[in-house]
């Protein structure tokens, strides 16, 4: 595809990390700028508060069929490229090396837009027209929450009107098929505190002196069993059965256990998972995960410290009918009850999940390009991960799908990241024949 790899490189190589806050609105504008030169007439759209990362807005209305609008979600942000010892390039330098583009952004999410912006330049280009209306909305805060979205989408509920809306991102599996997802995990993250003495103390107080970080070990103890299971009352409560017609894709969906488990250098799963019960998991079960954990000394040699405070941040993945709010009620409640009232619970985050249902009509026209374009697919119930798809729901009132380019091993988040120039290729075709089918 005529520019792909040039147009990653250059928006690769503008850093824009939400996490430190910076070159955010520079990349933004460059993205608004290369949609110009694509033919998508595009803005930079802020809320009342500019100090808010803005979105990039972009349009291309059809000529032949100004009556169904695909929307395409995705996000101009990157992770922080830390640490930068474990990089092989510099993090910011999109060197193409072995038919890959590597670099922070390269896969989530600047390659998955390319492939979006190229699909729809290629009909200007042909055809001098779009099967559909195409609208983009990207954002530059998903890697820290998407904390502004739902803001920017009551705000400008008009302009991003639409029938359906095509995902920020979308896995390739190891065998080169991409995976059509219908749903996103929702996500509780909160921290939680301990507080001991007024200051850092003598290790030899600890007779008398309570270690708040023994203090933090004991509630986290009470919160998950060694199987994985919450052990918090009524956590469950809501959560959604799979329908049969769900309990079916899951069953026909291949996961390769030998090849994930080699990929992250384990030996089994919690609870020594296995079969359907791996991909049930996956994609349709809550989490309780440590996220990071802190409390006294932790450099290089000994210091007998008894420390003044333990911080503990957990996520919480949600699956449909579980709402953020309700489920940290049910938290603190439970803390309270089992004698951990002085432990502090401060949210963070909290975003719900959503899931289009499998007999929605825009499924199976995402899954026949998909196997158009890669000769194969796999149909997914959900991705195990979390982003704002809730939102777009409950705002748009719009089915949301993920379909794309990043294969499940192109180290996102880590050092290293790439993107494959093969499988954009394949996603730029697939996206066009998306277009086609969604117009029909």
């Amino acid at each position: 595809m005529d520019g792909l790899v040039s147009d990653l490189q250059t928006l690769v190589r503008q850093p824009s990390v939400s996490a430190k806050n910076t070159g955010l609105v520079q990349c933004a504008n460059l993205m608004a700028g290369m949609m110009h030169k694509a033919g998508i007439r595009s803005e930079v759209l802020y809320l009342d508060d500019k100090s808010v990362p803005p979105i990039v807005y972009g349009e291309v209305r059809s000529k032949s069929n100004p009556d169904k609008t695909l929307l395409f979600y995705n996000h101009y942000d990157v992770q922080p490229e830390e640490p930068l010892e474990l990089w092989d390039d510099e993090p910011f330098s999109a060197i193409v090396k072995d038919g890959k583009v590597f670099g922070r952004g390269s896969a989530d999410d600047k390659g998955e837009l390319i492939t979006r912006i190229k699909a729809v330049e290629y009909y200007l280009k042909a055809t001098g027209d779009v099967p559909c209306n195409v609208k983009f909305m990207v954002e530059g805060e998903e890697e820290i929450g998407s904390v502004h979205v739902e803001q920017y989408l009551k705000k400008y509920r008009k302009k991003l009107a639409c029938d359906g809306v095509i995902w920020e991102f979308g896995y390739v599996d190891a065998k080169d098929r991409p995976i059509v997802s219908l749903g996103m995990k929702g996500l509780l993250y909160v921290e939680l505190v301990a507080k001991g003495p007024s200051r850092d103390a003598h290790s030899s107080l600890a007779v008398l002196i309570e270690n708040p970080a023994w203090r933090l070990v004991s509630a986290l103890k009470a919160l998950r069993d060694p199987s994985g299971r919450i052990l918090v009352k009524d956590w469950y409560k809501d959560v959604r059965s799979f329908t049969r017609q769900e309990l079916a894709v899951i069953a026909k969906e291949p996961f390769d256990d030998k090849e994930f488990k080699k990929e992250y250098g384990i030996s089994k799963f919690v609870a020594n998972a296995r079969g359907m019960d791996v991909k049930k998991a996956l994609v349709g079960m809550p989490t309780c995960n440590i996220a990071g954990l802190i409390s006294g000394y932790t450099g290089p040699g000994a210091k007998t410290v008894l420390p003044a405070e333990a911080t503990v941040k957990i996520d919480f993945r949600l699956v449909p009918d579980m709402m953020p709010d309700k489920q940290l009620v049910r938290l603190r409640k439970y803390l309270k009850e089992k004698g951990f009232g002085d432990i502090k619970v401060r949210l963070i985050h909290g975003e719900a999940a959503a899931r289009t249902p499998i007999s929605d009509p825009f499924v199976k026209k995402v899954e026949e390009a998909a196997k158009e374009a890669f000769g194969s697919a796999v149909l997914s119930v959900s991705a195990a991960g979390t982003g704002p798809m809730y939102s777009f729901v409950k705002v748009l009132k719009a089915p949301c799908i993920s379909v794309g380019s990043t294969h499940m091993f192109a180290r996102i988040h880590s050092p290293n990241e790439f993107a494959r120039i093969d499988l954009l290729n394949k996603c730029t075709k697939c996206i066009g024949r998306i277009i086609e089918k969604f117009a029909a």
